[in-house]
């Protein structure tokens, strides 16, 4: 069903947070009165979720089952489907993978979706009031301003690292990261597994598969095999396998749909991660 409203806003982080933090972001949408569903596709990139409106789920073994809110969204390797009605609002952080865990102080793991228990959930509530009163800029700072005051040291070889990665859109070996973050590979390896539940492999793919999916839909028209070569994989074929090991179908499949989508519908918006 078509949203009737929907507003999307990305947010920078203060400098302080810079190395940790990506952006914070604030969602309206209205999905109707019908219970609908939402897929999230795999990403580079970990999300802490604050949500408002008459209930947000997800399905796990069948069995739709609601979150609270806030809820951790860390790296996925397969999409996973959102249920919602009527109107949802967010206010989200998307961090760096490898600094998720150490900014809310919890273990590394890699169960995806994670609900907890956390002093940051005392935020709902103050949230909440300046979500129903219209002040989300309000809102935003004062998300902002809690994680200013979190202590965190930031480890410089993960950041030198996260950015070698990024910059070249996962595509560079594990031994030129290792050079990149001044570091020996079995220390960075350690180092990355720890701090974010995942392999330096792990998330240089999924930096790579991002890259694929934006660029498949703003551009569906692109051609695969050259798509392939320029960002690195062995071909096609290689592309097509990464592809669908992310998502459960293929580049092709994705790219008739985005292409259908705007087509279809001008008013249509996909969170492309940025």
């Amino acid at each position: 069903m078509k949203p009737v409203k929907n507003i999307h806003q990305e947010y920078e982080p203060p400098q302080e947070l810079c190395d940790t933090i990506k952006c914070f972001w604030y969602n309206d949408t209205d999905f109707g009165e019908t219970e609908t569903s939402f897929e999230v596709i795999p990403d580079g990139y970990a999300e802490i979720i604050f949500h408002f409106g008459t209930g947000c789920g997800i399905s796990h073994n069948g069995v739709l089952q609601p979150l609270p809110s806030p809820f951790l969204v860390g790296l996925l390797n397969q999409p996973v489907h959102f249920h919602i009605k009527n109107r949802l609002q967010i206010i989200a952080v998307r961090c760096f993978p490898w600094t998720v865990f150490d900014l809310l102080g919890l273990t590394s793991n890699k169960n995806g979706v994670h609900v907890f228990e956390h002093p940051v959930a005392k935020l709902q509530s103050t949230l909440l009031d300046l979500i129903n009163n219209g002040k989300i800029e309000e809102a935003i700072h004062h998300v902002k301003e809690y994680f200013l005051n979190v202590q965190i040291s930031t480890e410089t070889m993960l950041y030198k690292a996260g950015v070698a990665m990024r910059k070249a859109n996962g595509t560079i070996p594990v031994n030129q990261i290792a050079d990149a973050a001044h570091a020996t590979v079995r220390t960075l390896e350690r180092k990355f597994k720890q701090s974010s539940g995942h392999t330096v492999k792990d998330v240089s793919s999924l930096m790579r598969f991002e890259k694929v999916r934006n660029h498949l839909w703003i551009n569906p028209g692109t051609n695969l095999a050259g798509l392939a070569i320029e960002l690195g994989y062995t071909d096609q074929s290689h592309l097509s396998k990464e592809f669908k090991r992310y998502t459960g179908t293929t580049p092709a499949a994705f790219a008739r749909k985005a292409k259908k989508e705007q087509i279809i519908d001008n008013d249509f918006v996909a969170f492309i991660q940025s």
